[in-house]
């Protein structure tokens, strides 16, 4: 008898929070199931106000937010835009909306990954399993950067800073609110700075998985996101776009 593959791995912590946000009870209810078989604890919000209302007091706590685009109160695109202050938790979209339009505002908005109901129970679990990995490295080491010792503070462009052993991002003295992701592809780039980086170089290092087609998409989408958080108002941009070759900083 062939050898059964175990997933997830036994050293997962069973102390993470899924955060569930749909209208419907019957799909809360089979989240919940379902995440509570694979040793996480969930928690329900029936729509967007009840999630940010969740992760204002347990935000560290949280590793994964599966959420509906369509709900009453706040809808999943509000809530994703406002959750994104206040965690970088990945954000896994659950929704009966298809249309390319409908996953590219989705995106823009914070979103991590997508997926259509009807949908198959192993390909959310694994999902979640793969998503709440990768957040728990980016959390615990993100990018560790090939640095002087010395150098702690590096600074990308006039009024913006990046403290690395304390993983802060200021713009004027503010601190911005940045995804783990976010912070990895700017980790990225500043390390290789004077380097023009490829969208697939930029991808299989931030997202560690292998570059396909559809992935140039995902980065030139979070490219925008950081640009419109840590750039000047009115100012040029520091993550400069090389025309067929990829992006660089200097």
């Amino acid at each position: 008898m062939p050898e059964q593959m175990m997933y997830p791995p036994a050293d997962i912590p069973t102390n993470e929070w899924i955060l569930v946000v749909d209208d419907e009870q019957d799909i809360r209810t089979l989240l919940r199931i379902l995440f509570e078989k694979e040793g996480w604890k969930v928690a329900e919000a029936a729509n967007g106000r009840e999630a940010l209302s969740f992760a204002e007091t347990a935000s560290a706590d949280i590793s994964l937010i599966v959420m509906d685009i369509m709900m009453p109160v706040m809808n999943g695109i509000e809530a994703a835009q406002k959750l994104r202050s206040l965690t970088g938790a990945p954000i896994l979209f659950l929704t009966a909306r298809s249309s390319d339009a409908d996953k590219t505002v989705a995106y823009r908005s914070g979103a991590d990954d997508y997926i259509v109901k009807p949908f198959h129970a192993t390909d959310l679990r694994l999902k979640a399993h793969a998503m709440i990995s990768r957040y728990r490295r980016y959390r615990d080491t993100l990018v560790r950067l090939e640095l002087n010792e010395n150098e702690d503070v590096y600074s990308p462009a006039p009024g913006i800073e990046v403290r690395f052993h304390e993983k802060i991002v200021t713009k004027n003295g503010k601190r911005i609110m940045l995804t783990d992701r976010e912070y990895a592809l700017l980790s990225f780039f500043c390390r290789n700075r004077q380097k023009t980086l490829s969208p697939a170089e930029i991808y299989e290092a931030v997202w560690e998985e292998p570059y396909l087609n559809t992935s140039s998409n995902t980065v030139i989408v979070h490219i925008a996101n950081l640009r419109k958080k840590i750039e000047q108002d009115g100012g040029t941009s520091f993550i400069r776009t090389v025309w067929g070759k990829g992006y660089r900083i200097d």
